[in-house]
């Protein structure tokens, strides 16, 4: 049986929060939520999480630094990283990829399904790839 994909959500809305880990853990993932930031990097360093889906403005730590933090630790370095966030201006964007984000989404421009449309691109890139292509064949 193949293990499910680990999400950490962080985010500090716990009513979006709640909505977002019904709807991943119906989608077949393992999800943890961290309300902060602080918490967020002490959940990924046990939980070794395949994908961190991160808010910018949170209490603690901002999203930011939670990304630099995880880009510049051995253990998450690799980890996928979408950011999710009010956030929409220019300068955030660039910020975030010059971090290392691999991904960046504005919550008021996207649903809940296209999160986990990019959710399931930045973990099954490859492998969705190769069983297209086998099942092509």
């Amino acid at each position: 049986m193949e293990q499910k994909k680990k999400i950490l959500l962080v985010e500090d809305d716990n009513t979006l929060a709640s909505v977002y880990q019904q709807r991943l853990i119906l989608e077949g993932f393992d999800v943890r939520h961290a309300e902060n930031g602080e918490d967020a990097l002490s959940i990924a360093v046990d939980y070794t999480p395949d994908l961190v889906l991160l808010d910018i403005m949170m209490p603690k730590l901002d999203g930011f630094d939670v990304l630099d933090i995880l880009r510049n630790t051995p253990s998450t370095r690799n980890v996928h990283v979408i950011m999710l966030t009010a956030l929409g201006q220019p300068k955030d964007v660039e910020r975030a990829k010059s971090l290392g984000a691999d991904d960046f989404l504005i919550k008021s421009q996207v649903v809940i399904g296209d999160v986990v449309e990019h959710i399931k691109q930045q973990l099954g890139g490859a492998a969705e790839a190769e069983e297209t292509a086998a099942a092509a064949e």
